[in-house]
């Protein structure tokens, strides 16, 4: 019997809106919607041929209540014999559903699958779902002698653990405004980006960029969970609006439709870990992809570590031993910002796309979650 494998045949996203910013006037569904429309254009394909659409989405509330990516089928014009599920593992729900994708495709249930989610603050706050609910439970809180589970104070926790000084995190945060600059000015996101047109234009470039930032224009800002804290505004992911996904088959399905594979999908893990720290899980996470995988840190050329907070990806780097090179190369949500349901599926997009242009291998993706739990996940570049 033949081995059955799972490669990204393309992948798009939009540009990523500030909050308030240029995609707060568009709804999730027709978001979505633009990326699938532009899989179909891209590829060619019948969108018929597609078995499933997997979609991250965080905030169910209000525009994203409901089944996003049902709804998003069907705005993209799909047959609506086309199915959806929207999926929620927290900030990892796109990755998870890339990862469940994949899962498919693998064991034969599916021929073609389009993963990716969408998350449009601006119109959807954070924390909405909260606010007429207690989600944690007392018996939870109990067992872990706290009175809440938080993830600023998680970072504020992890960054205290590791020795991480405020300078160090604004240090930092200024490098990923400074590569996604340099990522932008290049070009590199060009072609991996659909323009969403919004009542101001045509929207396509990541808008949360701001240019010039440095630690001594940082340390103004006030620290957010702490009084003499080291999180602040400045040093943790932005609040914003975007969607991203890709399509997935096997290889010889791909070369059955004249479609040139981007990257293979290697392995994937999730993991869980403490949940009052919330954020560590990357490492667990991506310790035992290595170990399942047979790789060692040093043969993975590139790597995105969602940051959330700048003390995720720098503890992440510290306990790996990886080259800080490899780590965010092009900046990341710090500096571009953090649509909870689509940042995974973003990732993916960015990563595999800087791999193809640099000529990297092995490319490494991992996201902490809510509740402490983590998704890693490995790409190989098909050349």
């Amino acid at each position: 019997m033949s081995t059955r494998d799972a490669v990204i045949v393309e992948a798009v996203r939009t540009p990523i809106g500030k909050r308030n910013g240029s995609l707060a006037e568009v709804h999730a569904v027709d978001l979505s919607a633009l990326v699938l429309r532009e899989l179909i254009r891209r590829t060619g394909i019948d969108p018929q041929t597609v078995d499933d659409v997997m979609w991250g989405c965080v905030t169910q509330l209000g525009d994203q209540s409901s089944n996003v990516g049902r709804f998003a089928v069907l705005a993209a014009g799909w047959p609506e014999s086309v199915p959806a599920v929207t999926i929620n593992r927290a900030c990892g729900s796109g990755q998870q559903a890339i990862e469940s994708a994949a899962h498919a495709v693998i064991s034969g249930a599916y021929e073609i699958a389009v993963a990716g989610g969408v998350e449009t603050m601006s119109r959807v706050p954070l924390g909405a779902t909260r606010a007429s609910g207690f989600p944690y439970g007392q018996t939870v809180l109990d067992r872990y002698g706290v009175e809440g589970l938080d993830q600023g104070s998680g970072a504020e926790m992890i960054a205290e653990k590791w020795g991480l000084s405020r300078l160090m995190l604004d240090e930092f945060a200024s490098r990923s405004h400074q590569l996604s600059a340099a990522a932008i000015d290049r070009g590199a996101f060009d072609s991996q980006i659909v323009p969403v047109e919004t009542p101001a234009g045509t929207f396509t470039t990541d808008e949360g960029l701001r240019r010039g930032t440095t630690p001594e224009k940082l340390e103004g800002l006030k620290p957010s969970f702490r009084d003499n804290g080291v999180i602040h505004a400045g040093n943790a992911s932005q609040i914003s609006d975007g969607a991203a996904g890709v399509m997935i088959t096997t290889s010889a399905k791909a070369a059955e439709l004249g479609l040139k594979p981007l990257a293979r999908i290697v392995a994937g893990t999730v993991v869980g870990a403490d949940p009052v720290l919330m954020l560590t899980g990357p490492i667990p996470a991506t310790q035992k992809l290595l170990a399942r995988t047979g790789l060692s840190i040093d043969d993975i050329g590139a790597v995105e570590i969602n940051e959330a907070f700048a003390p995720v990806p720098l503890a992440w780097q510290i306990e790996l031993g990886a080259d800080p090179d490899r780590v965010n190369p092009v900046g990341g949500a710090i500096s571009v910002g953090h649509p909870l349901g689509a940042s995974g599926a973003i990732l993916t997009t960015r990563l595999i796309n800087h791999m193809r242009d640099n000529g990297i291998r092995y490319g490494l993706q991992a996201i902490c979650e809510g509740g402490g739990t983590a998704n890693a996940t490995l790409y190989e570049l098909i050349d």
